[in-house]
């Protein structure tokens, strides 16, 4: 059973949908969710800048330095799976459910391992709460996109 609405069309049954784009449709799609993609990590980004500056001037260069280095162990993961949805958004191939469950185990995965590594490289120059807050800044980036309504 074929339906059209509008100018999507929809095959199959109400439990079975498939929704067909044209070339212009999935294009703009694309653009627009590669656009949303960057933006997070821009927001990340410049959320983690914030956070050093204020670590720096609230408690010096170790803590400047340990609110960096948790940011980056979430931002670098979250650079290397956007950049992973980009190639797939613009190589042509679908992005599924199952890649978007690989590419979060990842930056998990990462996020973890690098933390693991901070730590142990870091010694005694490690401020935990600086390290903590810029992690946290980073993980909720994307709340300055709300905020803003960009996202």
């Amino acid at each position: 059973m074929t339906t059209t609405h509008n100018k999507y069309a929809y095959l199959g049954s109400s439990e079975d949908t498939v929704l067909k784009l044209d070339g212009a449709e999935k294009a703009r799609l694309n653009a627009s969710s590669a656009k949303d993609l960057v933006n997070i990590v821009l927001a990340q980004f410049g959320l983690l800048a914030v956070v050093v500056v204020v670590c720096w001037m609230a408690s010096g260069v170790p803590a400047a330095v340990s609110a960096l280095a948790g940011g980056m162990a979430y931002l670098v993961p979250t650079v290397l799976f956007v950049l992973h949805m980009l190639i797939k958004l613009y190589s042509g191939s679908n992005a599924s459910v199952l890649t978007f469950f690989w590419g979060e185990a990842f930056k998990l995965g990462g996020t973890m391992a690098l933390l693991a590594l901070i730590v142990k490289l870091s010694g005694t120059m490690l401020v935990w709460p600086a390290l903590l807050i810029g992690l946290v800044a980073v993980l909720k980036g994307y709340v300055l996109l709300l905020a803003f309504k960009k996202l």
